[in-house]
C-alpha cells in the first residue's frame, strides 16, 4: 500500500530517478525552458522553486550563508557554470517575486507512446529572437 507516500517513482531505481531530476534541474537553469512529459516536469517544478529560493535569500555580505546556499545547490546542479548562473543571473532577477518562478505551457501529446508533453520555463526569461 502507497498511503501517504509523496512523489511519483516513474519505474527507476532511486539513484536513476534523482539523477534524472538533476540533469532536468540543471538544463532548466542552463537554457530556461524544456519539453518533456507532463508528470516529470510536476515533480521536478518543486525542487526547482526550493533551489530559486535557496539562491535568493542568500546575502552576500554573510559568507557562511553563500558557502551553505552554494553547497546545497550544488547536491543538486551538477554543473558549476549553470550553478553560478542560478545565483548571479536568475536570483537577482527574481528577488522581488514571492514564488512561482516557473510556467508549464501543455503542447499536446507525444507521437510515439501518447504521453502528454508540456513545456517547462522559467517565468521572466529572455525570449529567443525569431
Amino acid at each position: 500500500m502507497r498511503h501517504r507516500v509523496a512523489g511519483r517513482r516513474f519505474d527507476r531505481s532511486t539513484g536513476h530517478r534523482q539523477a534524472l531530476f538533476r540533469n532536468l534541474i540543471t538544463d532548466l537553469f542552463r537554457y530556461g525552458r524544456i519539453t518533456t512529459t507532463e508528470a516529470k516536469a510536476k515533480s521536478v517544478r518543486s525542487n526547482v522553486e526550493k533551489l530559486i529560493s535557496i539562491a535568493k535569500r542568500v546575502n552576500r555580505e554573510n559568507t557562511a550563508g553563500l558557502i551553505h546556499a552554494r553547497r546545497q545547490v550544488d547536491r543538486v546542479v551538477r554543473d558549476k557554470a549553470t550553478a553560478v548562473k542560478l545565483f548571479d543571473e536568475l536570483a537577482p532577477k527574481y528577488r522581488e517575486r514571492p514564488g512561482g518562478y516557473t510556467r508549464l505551457l501543455k503542447i499536446g501529446p507525444r507521437q510515439g507512446d501518447g504521453a502528454p508533453m508540456v513545456i517547462l520555463e522559467l517565468v521572466d526569461r529572455e525570449q529567443e529572437k525569431k
